[in-house]
């Protein structure tokens, strides 16, 4: 009997007999099956996102199965102009920013500006404005009107996303997203964000996890493969540095609600990109800005509360096409109108209706 583990050999002479056809039959049967399966118009298996295995316990407690764009985010416009991280006259928000994170905002807006080392600002502001050129949050032009366009202590970009990363580092379940007003080059974003530590490990790239073949993740899938902060701008040209062009992944309605506040109707901030714009096997993020031209804490009292409440379910779903938003940005997001509806708990019915 020959033995199914060595070789067939013939025993004259130690010459390598011929195998037999079967051999050659099962060859030709994986050749053809091979030629099918690469064939044209073959199904090609789904590509799933990266985050292996299920996720975390804790993870699927926060979030449940909920996708990113079926989740809604408190939301802060100009998060950077507050009371508390420098001395600006005119705000949009009381607290620092990472007192906004503490206190459940989860989308934050800045504007990235760069500013040129000054000496004769420094000699003028007897050494207080003696800060090296670098990229900072500035509302307008970095050396104009100090309290107004700029503030003092300086703000860095870099120090503020420090701020948001170390918040995601104590917080391990969260998840963040950044809107930028971008007012920099590609370059000098990429060597400001090269200086906050932690980002790179961090930050959620959709393009790298084929959002647009397979959709958004689920935010538990996010939390647990440790992609928690996604990063928007809307210049087009830095998404090789992991900073997605908002254009190109979200949806957002006109910014203002006008000077009086009267101005409800939801429509879309960019013609090319309506509210419900329609895209095979890919849903855009929806931003919804709901504050006025110039803040005030009455205004922002007056605004986020019932007047909010009603019309996320009046206008703006509809507008989108019968979509809740998932960012809902406001000004002095802990103020409201008594009511009982406040911006956060107007969030909260958000993530816990259909």
């Amino acid at each position: 009997m020959i033995d199914m583990d060595t070789p067939y050999r013939a025993r004259r002479g130690g010459r390598v007999a011929a195998r037999p056809r079967r051999t050659g039959l099962r060859l030709l049967v994986g050749l053809l099956l091979a030629a099918l399966l690469c064939a044209p118009g073959a199904a090609a298996a789904p590509v799933p996102h990266p985050a292996a295995g299920a996720p975390s316990a804790a993870a699927a407690a926060r979030w449940g199965d909920r996708r990113l764009d079926e989740a809604a985010f408190l939301a802060t416009h100009n998060s950077f102009t507050n009371y508390e991280d420098s001395r600006w006259s005119s705000v949009n928000q009381s607290e620092s920013v990472r007192a906004q994170l503490d206190n459940g905002v989860r989308g934050l807006s800045l504007d990235t500006h760069w500013y040129e080392h000054s000496t004769w600002l420094c000699v003028i502001s007897f050494g207080s404005d003696c800060y090296p050129s670098d990229v900072y949050l500035c509302h307008g032009d970095c050396k104009t009107f100090a309290g107004a366009t700029y503030a003092l202590p300086r703000q860095s970009f870099h120090g503020t996303m420090q701020t948001v990363v170390d918040f995601l580092a104590a917080h391990p379940q969260e998840f963040v997203t950044v809107f930028l007003e971008d007012y920099v080059s590609a370059e000098q974003l990429r060597q400001s964000l090269g200086r906050v530590r932690g980002l790179d490990q961090l930050l959620f790239r959709p393009d790298e996890w084929g959002v647009r073949q397979n959709g958004w993740p689920k935010v538990a899938d996010l939390v647990t493969a440790g992609k928690r902060l996604l990063v928007f701008s809307d210049r087009s040209d830095r998404e090789q540095l992991g900073v997605m062009y908002d254009r190109s992944w979200t949806v957002a309605n006109y910014w203002s609600l006008g000077d009086m506040g009267d101005d409800l109707a939801c429509v879309t901030r960019w013609p090319d990109v309506p509210l419900d714009r329609q895209e095979p096997g890919f849903r855009r993020l929806f931003t919804m800005s709901h504050h006025r031209n110039v803040p005030t804490v009455l205004t922002a009292a007056l605004d986020n509360g019932a007047k909010l409440r009603n019309r996320v379910a009046g206008q703006c779903r509809t507008a989108a096409g019968g979509r809740a938003p998932n960012f809902v940005s406001v000004d002095f997001h802990r103020l409201s109108d008594g009511s009982g509806h406040t911006p956060a708990s107007i969030v909260a019915e958000l993530n816990a209706g259909p």
